[in-house]
């Protein structure tokens, strides 16, 4: 296998904002919170830190924060994926120059491609990258998945070292360990399904739940990992609750209410996205206080 970016749990992190742009206070004691809870890397602008609607400006400098926040001590994957190729080349070469450790670059939304279009995007990315890429496969979002004989083709790529998967798709998520093998490290995308995901070989998960329980997060990979499938097990059920309420509508609005809650950000989010319906909230924060994430 080529050398993997991490292995355990990377939190995709969620980006603090209120009505002046990105707090940058907040966002510095959130990733430092993460690292001192032992998360193993750190996702920055992705769907769950609301890159679709920073402006170009704010995207880079938050990756550029991030990066001299962290100072090493965890993995900086960037999100720089766009449903405009030349963009995404731009956003990746950028995330180098400032010293991100790596790539996530999600499949073209609204526009789509064909699965040789998608060969063909990533492979442009990868050339003008001086670091490795994460694929994100999203179909729910995006409107296109991956298939795994285009993994298969990609894997051959040495910039191109992962799978984010998000397809849902247990079987088709199998084919895919079956075809790929060890070539490209695989990480669950959906929180409900690390322990099946890292039971057929995969690496960890890149996790909306981590944002509120990361040390939790991080030691069901961690036993995963060490072969203590049961003992993961457990604590992947007990957690599916506030899993699902945490998906209850659309990411990120459940979890940057959660994170309100916790006192790390403000509950705002940029439209089209909307605060989370009360109901859903009052769920949601039930489950947070059974957990002991709030009072």
């Amino acid at each position: 296998m080529k050398k993997t970016l991490f292995k355990g749990a990377a939190t995709a992190l969620i980006t603090p904002l209120d009505e002046n742009g990105v707090n940058y206070a907040q966002l510095g004691k959130l990733i430092d919170w993460q690292i001192g809870e032992g998360i193993n890397a750190l996702v920055i602008a992705g769907t769950t830190g609301e890159g679709s609607t920073l402006t170009d400006d704010e995207h880079k400098a938050v990756l550029k924060y991030s990066v001299e926040k962290a100072g090493g001590r965890v993995p900086i994957i960037a999100g720089t994926g766009s449903n405009d190729t030349a963009y995404a080349v731009e956003l990746t070469k950028y995330a180098c120059s400032v010293g991100c450790d790596g790539m996530l670059v999600v499949t073209p939304y609204y526009n789509k491609a064909t699965q040789n279009g998608l060969i063909r995007m990533y492979e442009t990315i990868a050339d003008a990258s001086d670091k490795p890429l994460i694929l994100y496969n999203v179909p729910s979002r995006t409107g296109v998945g991956i298939e795994p004989k285009t993994y298969l083709a990609l894997s051959e790529h040495p910039n191109i070292v992962g799978i984010k998967e998000a397809n849902g798709n247990i079987s088709k998520i199998a084919e895919t360990f079956a075809l790929v093998g060890n070539r490209l490290a695989i990480y669950s995308g959906n929180d409900d399904q690390i322990v099946p995901i890292m039971s057929l070989g995969g690496m960890g998960v890149i996790s909306v739940l981590s944002n509120v329980a990361p040390a939790e997060t991080a030691k069901m990979c961690r036993l995963m990992l060490d072969g203590s499938t049961y003992e993961a097990a457990k604590m992947q059920l007990d957690y599916l609750p506030l899993i699902n309420a945490l998906f209850s509508e659309v990411n990120p609005i459940p979890v940057k209410y959660a994170m309100s809650e916790m006192g790390f950000c403000k509950n705002f989010l940029r439209l089209p996205l909307t605060e989370m319906e009360e109901a859903h909230a009052a769920v949601l924060r039930g489950l947070m206080k059974e957990k002991g994430l709030v009072k």
